[in-house]
């Protein structure tokens, strides 16, 4: 069994099998897997191919594509989907919800109709709705008198899980300043003992969380006041992109904004939106 999976994890998925989870993946989510991502999808699918007993690649995926509803199937997109995220990642879209787009919405309806619809497609383990939603705490006068709701979602719920629980090792919290820190965390301890922090119910109950393929209908209603979708159209391709951008568009409210990777660009894709600044478009 020794030499077998040690063979396994030196020797790159065929050809066939590659071209057989990559139409899978694109039909099922969107996701387009260039061969540049074939040894990323070989180290993978290594692991799965060993954690359920089969011998190669072939004989795992002739079980698991048999069944795209199955669990594994779930547990195969999940570990084929990246999710680099932190807190405060490319700030300058946090600063424009600070200086920019929050003044507005306050101008707007700091009256008696104070509301903020917000959406984080991509979330990953959360630390960017979470970062939105301080940011917002931080920004708006009175905050506890706004109705805030964002919606967060992912297509891999192994990572929603640890969103949803909001606790995070002292070093994934390192970026954030003292006094947020004091503001919006809770020290708590991992169960090895490694020193974590918590995010608080002040911030948490603000945020839903849920699954979402955005191939498929969206989980939320509209309008929303702004979208944050960073670093998850690089995955796909330009037809796919330009089809999610002008669902996005329709979701969003009259002057919301769409917020995408610094990665990314929607050069070549057609879209209703008005460039505001790199990486930021307005409906």
């Amino acid at each position: 069994m020794i030499n077998v999976l040690t063979t396994l994890q030196e020797t790159e998925i065929s050809d066939a099998d590659f071209k057989r989870v990559a139409q899978a993946v694109y039909k099922h989510c969107g996701i387009h897997l260039t061969d540049a991502k074939r040894q990323l999808v070989s180290a993978r699918l290594a692991k799965r191919v060993r954690a359920m007993g089969y011998k190669t690649y072939r004989e795992y995926l002739d079980s698991v594509l048999a069944n795209p509803n199955g669990e594994e199937f779930t547990i195969l997109i999940d570990s084929l989907s990246t999710n680099l995220t932190s807190f405060f990642r490319e700030n300058d879209h946090f600063i424009f919800l600070k200086t920019k787009l929050i003044p507005l919405i306050v101008q707007e309806r700091g009256g008696s109709n104070r509301y903020i619809r917000a959406w984080s497609a991509g979330c990953s383990t959360g630390e960017e709705p979470y970062t939105i939603a301080i940011t917002l705490m931080e920004s708006l006068p009175q905050p506890a008198s706004w109705d805030i709701k964002l919606m967060a979602s992912d297509i891999s719920t192994k990572v929603l899980a640890q969103a949803s629980a909001g606790t995070y090792t002292a070093d994934k919290v390192q970026v954030v300043s003292p006094q947020l820190k004091a503001k919006y965390f809770e020290p708590r301890k991992m169960p090895d003992g490694t020193p974590a922090y918590t995010v608080n119910p002040t911030i948490r109950n603000l945020i839903t969380f849920k699954y979402a393929n955005l191939m498929e209908p969206f989980p939320f209603q509209g309008p929303m006041d702004f979208i944050f979708c960073r670093n998850v159209m690089i995955y796909f391709d330009k037809p796919t992109q330009e089809k999610l951008v002008n669902r996005y568009y329709q979701m969003l409210r009259p002057g919301g904004y769409l917020f995408t990777g610094h990665s990314e660009s929607l050069t070549g894709v057609k879209h209703p939106f008005k460039y505001v600044q790199a990486t930021i478009y307005q409906r």
